[in-house]
């Protein structure tokens, strides 16, 4: 059977040899036409006049268009219809689109859009959280409050009490492959839109949409992409429809790439927070009550902010049960690029707050930051849930927006990482160095993760696939889902070829495209191999019992199919002398499957339900060393075990692990966006933004796989990897501020991201 082998990337031998096609190698027409957008310059204001008449005028440009020539929809938004492709009189941001520039090279459009001269009434922009709060400037009426319990009293009785703030700031995904877009004009108005995209059934309905056509007019392919991590869910929509507006306009195929500057100048981020908290806690550390206020900086558009900030406020509670809670999330509304999706989808903003607080009771009881962790945990899954100390009143092992916990293993993981990475002779080893050096300081933090899988928006939890087998036993597999190099592909793949019980090589993965499975919902929410496996794993099955029947029928017994073969009785024959035979007895040998997530309820109004239909969880131990004149730094070891259930396919789950913390890692400690005071991105490239490098990696990196099918009826009962490794590198963090605390005796209340002058600053703090 192929599922549960570590089999390679199915693409990776075309990624280290240069040849994999992506959208910018896609043989173009020789009359293709290229895009640019002419930004906005200013964060906030109203244009008073547009001179584009050097533009027009510059060598090789063909066509300008302003959002008065777009023929219909003027809106590339993936919730509110909330934001033009360009600009309708009003700025919103630095960087936003103000006219498209269509020429006959990348080049000669990139530099005719620089050529613009526009004239704005600059008002004083909204840029920080403080700012929006101040002016009112949000989304939503008010802030949302979910709640457990009552929160007053428990911190009124608590025997202790703490209060602390914690800053986290955004990120740039840095995908390696830039947002591109490829616009190929068809007869009768049709058009065919290659996407760098995570969703292609948005790409087709916001194109569909921008030029007036029903959906079946659009195609979307999209064979891979150079990474996404969220970044292309919705972003790629501006370029897509402005190709197909361009092409429909000069009835040529259009083209768009973004430059590296670019891209980070005009797409959204992670949602920066700051998450303030009041907690109530026993002497043995053990919480009683938790008063939550998020504030997320939004950006100037909706976007995804409204489930991102609720899947914020779900992961509040991480792996900890809270008997009592409160959850306050304001969405505030500034100048700046429209924050977007980013792997965890608001998950990491959320349990690094819950981790900050585990951090920071230790501290304060003087207790080891893994017992107060332990202190907190949901109650062991034994078959009989207990209160673990929890008032008669509160249901056991429930979270905070009321859906009970049945599936509880970190117990079991924390004490394995701890006896697996020697973690009480490696703490006894960083006091005695931190006692013997001045100057460098260790630390260790551990942090766990429980993160819930499905789409918060219930009907998304769906997808469909479409398997052909042919007579010579070969077969086609589309999905809709994506692969940006996580290994999609390759897992469902294995998937296919344990249905039917032959080897992966006669499998033929193809690019995921509308036109074979329509309505499919993004690959994001680490949702892509639960749904679009199940959803090809029924279509296999289909297929699979009519062949079955029909060899049957000829051959009389039961029938299986294992390494090539179908066997019946005594009789033997090829997987492809199979599907001959159904063939020649005229057996359908094509199939759609499709498939819902099952037991979701989920009311975001009252923060009640079930959300997710299971939790992945996973634990990581990080060691670090700090230099306390400069605040440099390096992550010297990393231990992690995560929950993978029944893997799929083991080497491709422990590398979106080890990419997961490392990215994780990342954000909390080099990656820094900063905006000067007009709105200005200033880490707008590689030089000035700091993504880990491949020397950033722990020295030792030790991943190991918590071997255990998904209690969940998921695909081969494996659980979801994409998203839940990145908090893994929360541990990083606590291990820094561990190493800051060794200076002094006040607690660090280190933000992120941890920057060597935030480590520095910190040091000063504990020292005096």
């Amino acid at each position: 059977m192929s599922v549960g082998k570590s089999l390679p990337h199915d693409a990776g031998t075309l990624h280290v040899s240069g040849t994999a096609r992506y959208i910018d190698d896609i043989p173009s027409p020789a009359n293709t036409l290229h895009l640019a957008f002419g930004m906005s310059d200013c964060a906030a204001g109203t244009i008073t006049s547009m001179n584009l008449d050097a533009v027009r005028a510059a060598d090789g440009v063909v066509l300008v268009f302003i959002a008065d020539d777009l023929p219909f929809a003027n809106d590339v938004s993936p919730s509110a219809h909330d934001e033009p492709l360009l600009a309708t009189g009003t700025i919103h941001y630095l960087g936003q689109p103000l006219f498209m520039v269509v020429a006959t090279s990348h080049f000669a459009a990139r530099k005719a859009a620089r050529l613009g001269k526009i004239d704005v009434d600059e008002i004083t922009p909204i840029l920080t959280i403080d700012e929006a709060l101040t002016a009112d400037s949000r989304f939503e009426d008010g802030p949302r409050i979910w709640s457990k319990g009552d929160v007053d009293a428990a911190l009124k009785d608590a025997p202790r009490r703490l209060s602390g703030t914690i800053e986290m700031g955004g990120q740039e995904h840095f995908y390696l492959e830039g947002q591109a877009a490829l616009a190929l004009p068809q007869e009768g108005g049709d058009m065919i839109v290659h996407s760098s995209t995570q969703h292609p059934t948005e790409i087709q309905h916001k194109v569909a949409e921008a030029l007036g056509v029903p959906m079946h007019a659009v195609r979307c392919e999209v064979r891979r992409m150079g990474g996404g991590f969220g970044g292309k869910e919705s972003q790629g929509n501006a370029l897509a429809v402005g190709c197909a507006v361009a092409a429909r306009a000069t009835g040529q195929p259009c083209k768009m790439r973004y430059d590296r500057d670019d891209d980070m100048m005009i797409t959204g981020k992670r949602h920066d927070f700051r998450i303030s908290y009041d907690i109530g806690f026993d002497d043995d550390g053990r919480l009683t009550g938790v008063d939550f206020m998020q504030l997320t900086r939004c950006g100037w558009a909706l976007d995804l902010s409204i489930p991102v900030a609720d899947r914020a406020m779900l992961h509040a509670d991480n792996a900890y049960l809270l008997p009592t809670a409160r959850i306050t999330s304001h969405r505030l509304k500034t100048n700046t690029q429209s924050a977007t999706a980013y792997r965890g989808f608001g998950g990491p903003q959320g349990v690094l707050g819950i981790e900050r607080v585990m951090d920071h009771i230790a501290a304060d009881l003087g207790l080891d930051p893994v017992a107060v962790r332990q202190a907190n945990y949901y109650a062991p899954i034994d078959g009989t849930p207990t209160t673990t100390g929890v008032s008669d009143q509160v249901k056991p092992n429930t979270t905070p927006y009321g859906m009970e916990i049945t599936d509880f293993i970190l117990h079991e993981m924390t004490e394995r990482l701890l006896s697996d990475a020697k973690y009480t002779d490696r703490k006894a080893a960083v006091a005695a160095f931190n006692a013997a050096n001045p100057v460098l300081k260790r630390g260790l933090g551990i942090s766990p993760v429980k993160f819930g899988i499905s789409f918060t928006l219930t009907h998304l939890n769906q997808a469909g696939a479409l398997v052909h087998v042919y007579q010579d036993g070969s077969i086609h597999l589309n999905h809709g889902g994506t692969e940006m190099g996580q290994g999609l592909f390759q897992k469902i793949a294995q998937v296919a070829a344990s249905r039917f019980g032959v080897d992966v090589s006669v499998i033929k993965i193809t690019a995921t495209d509308t036109a074979k499975v329509p309505n499919t919902s993004a690959t994001a929410a680490s949702s892509g191999t639960d749904l679009n496996g199940m959803a090809v794993q029924i279509a296999c099955d289909k297929i699979r019992d009519r062949i079955a029947a029909c060899v049957s029928e000829h051959h009389g017994g039961d029938v299986q199919f294992e390494n090539g073969q179908v066997i019946a009785g005594d009789v033997s024959m090829t997987f492809a002398e199979a599907a001959m035979l159904a063939y020649t007895n005229r057996v359908s040998l094509s199939a759609t499957g499709f498939y819902k997530t099952p037991d979701l309820s989920w009311d975001r109004i009252k923060g009640q339900g079930r959300p997710f239909y299971y939790f992945a969880q996973g634990i990581a131990l990080t060691e670090v060393v700090i230099d306390t004149l400069t605040g440099e730094n390096r992550v010297l070891r990393a231990d992690v075990i995560h929950d993978a259930g029944a893997s799929l396919n083991p080497a491709l789950d422990v590398g979106q692990v080890e990419g997961g913390y490392v990215q994780g890692a990342g954000w909390l400690t080099t990656e820094e966006l900063i905006w000067d005071g007009k709105g200005r991105l200033r880490t707008h490239a590689p030089s000035t933004y700091k993504i880990p490098a491949t020397s950033d990696r722990p020295d030792v990196f030790n991943v190991s796989l918590w071997d255990a099918p998904n209690p969940a009826q998921t695909v081969y009962r494996s659980k979801a990897v994409g998203e839940p490794p990145f908090m893994l590198g929360i541990s990083a963090l606590m291990a820094l501020s561990d190493a800051v605390a060794a200076c002094g005796d006040a607690y660090p209340a280190l933000d992120a991201p941890a920057t060597p002058e935030r480590i520095l600053a910190a040091v000063d703090r504990v020292r005096t």
